[in-house]
């Protein structure tokens, strides 16, 4: 029989004996494969019949002749093992995070679709163009629909009508980060008649509810949340008339000081389609440095709308939140937590202004702080702390599928890089000759990582010495602010968006084993149109697919 190998790895064929064969089982085809028994011809003692040979030790040779063929076709060529191989790691591909079938050549356009994508007023506030993958298509608004795409075509999967002002979410900005969720809460129409709807990955919509006027008033501006939710907040408690600190701004905006007092925030989550209350959580007040106080919050709940003029522009009532698909981060004046989809607080130790908290793929979180010194907690999917390391806790941003979950401290250790299990434990220290600045893929291995100067290193995963080192050989093509904004892999090469911070973009493909470069494309040759946009490159990748989505329409790469 023949042993599934490990990736990378070959093919075993196991030889059975007769007693540890199931006679219902493989001899039966063998015999039928080999030719019918003729009549009158019995087995003989050994398992074999008369004329047919045995190699004397009871192992079967009963449909020798076309095992052999396949043996002969499949190990003397190769094809049909690289053929099994290349489809197994293609489907795997589908499923990891940055993962594309194949980046061993050259990218070109393989289809566009034109049309307005995502919230305009994010584009114009500089947020990027908010998308989010929904299944196995992307999905926006666009004007007052909301649009879905089939990754593999560019192919419109279907098309939900909103309304009018919509606000769908969770979504992500691309080139910041991916937000995956399995639906998409909306809320549309005028403010006096607003309605919530979700939207399955199938375009299936839910019977619109009216979100009531008595509601707003008593819970707060409703925005889209995570896990099929409503999310309201508003400041709650005491209103501070006295004590306010020594913040102060100046017309310029210029904040500084110490906003000392103002009231606590109630965030309240409500099921979209019953309206059923899931959690509450009040983050309380802070004291907090007037910069984060200051009346530049501008949308529904990013302003109190009772400004208080300490010298201009304190607002100790405003706040605002980005809200994806596993948390809501809030920040504002004497703000500063993160609430999960499950109605958990994290991050309330964490002085406003300092440091935040973030999601791993794993199903935990992370919380870092960088006032003084860079540390980063560990915490499992319920919220509850597991570990603590020094830097910031990078994930790989694309991953292969093998290998043991691993984060890389970074940003604080200098020039060494710190391999951690996901609890904290840490696995191997290395130096390296610059400081390390990003996790780029975890490949067969390997972890590749970016360090200063932008220099791209591939690190071996389980002892972390470095295996090969690349740098541009012509910083010429990008300038002196190189950098690897985005990472993709196929299992076998590495793709990297490589940007100057000036607007020019390129690709280039590394072997993932040797380092070498496979194919490259700067300047006018790069395929990439979106080059510069605000936040990245616009790239993702959804079912093997790697799209580029800019605020006029999609292109799929391959």
């Amino acid at each position: 029989m023949a042993r599934d190998p490990e990736p990378g790895g070959a093919f075993v064929f196991d030889l059975v004996d007769d007693g540890a064969a199931d006679p219902a089982g493989p001899v039966a085809p063998l015999a039928a494969a080999a030719g019918d028994v003729p009549d009158g011809d019995e087995p003989e003692a050994d398992g074999t019949t008369p004329g047919e040979p045995s190699d004397g030790s009871g192992r079967m040779l009963r449909g020798i002749a076309p095992v052999a063929a396949v043996l002969a076709i499949v190990l003397g060529t190769g094809l049909g093992m690289d053929g099994v191989q290349d489809a197994a790691r293609s489907e795997r591909m589908r499923d990891v995070h940055g993962g594309v079938v194949d980046v061993s050549a050259p990218l070109t356009e393989t289809w566009s679709w034109e049309g307005a994508v995502g919230s305009p007023t994010a584009v114009e506030e500089g947020l990027g163009v908010e998308v989010a993958v929904l299944g196995d298509v992307l999905a926006f608004e666009s004007g007052t629909e909301l649009v879905a795409l089939s990754a593999a075509t560019g192919a419109e999967a279907w098309a939900v009508p909103l309304g009018a002002d919509p606000d769908c979410g969770p979504t992500g900005s691309t080139g910041w980060g991916q937000v995956t969720t399995s639906a998409l809460v909306c809320l549309a129409g005028p403010e006096a008649d607003r309605k919530v709807t979700v939207v399955g990955p199938d375009g299936v919509v839910s019977a619109p509810r009216v979100l009531s006027a008595a509601d707003n008033r008593r819970f707060g501006e409703p925005r889209p949340g995570p896990d099929g939710t409503v999310v309201r907040a508003e400041r709650t408690g005491r209103v501070p008339t006295s004590g306010l600190g020594d913040g102060a701004c100046t017309e310029l905006g210029e904040c500084r000081g110490t906003v000392r007092a103002g009231q606590d925030l109630t965030v309240r989550a409500e099921d979209a389609v019953t309206g059923e209350e899931r959690w509450r959580v009040t983050v309380p007040f802070r004291p907090t440095p007037a910069d984060q106080c200051a009346n530049w919050y501008g949308t529904s709940w990013d302003g109190s709308g009772t400004a208080v003029d300490l010298n201009s522009m304190l607002d100790p009532g405003g706040f605002g939140a980005r809200i994806t698909d596993r948390l809501v981060q809030l920040y504002g004046c004497g703000i500063e937590a993160v609430i999960t989809a499950d109605g958990v607080p994290l991050g309330t130790e964490i002085e406003p202004g300092t440091g935040s908290v973030e999601s791993l793929r794993n199903g935990g979180y992370t919380s870092y702080t960088y006032s003084e010194e860079m540390r980063t907690l560990l915490y499992d999917s319920a919220g509850d702390t597991v570990g603590e390391i020094d830097g910031y806790a990078a994930e790989p941003s694309a991953v292969d599928g093998s290998g043991p979950d691993t984060l890389l401290g970074v940003g604080e250790s200098g020039a060494r890089v710190v391999a951690y299990e996901p609890d904290g434990t840490p696995r191997w220290d290395t130096e390296v000759t610059t400081d390390a600045q990003s996790f780029l893929a975890q490949v067969g291995g390997t972890a590749v990582i970016m360090t200063g100067g932008g220099t791209v290193r591939g690190l071996d995963l389980v002892s972390g010495e470095e295996r090969w080192a690349w740098k541009d050989t012509d910083p010429a093509e990008y300038g002196a602010d190189l950098y690897v904004s985005r990472s993709f892999t196929d299992g076998q090469f590495v793709l990297l968006v490589i940007e100057n911070g000036y607007g020019g973009a390129g690709l280039v493909s590394l072997d993932v084993v040797s380092g070498e470069v496979v194919w490259e494309q700067h300047g006018e040759e790069s395929v990439l149109d979106g080059a510069g946009q605000i936040g990245g490159s616009g790239l993702l990748a959804i079912d093997g697919n790697l799209l580029e989505v800019m605020p006029d329409g999609v292109r799929g790469l391959g």
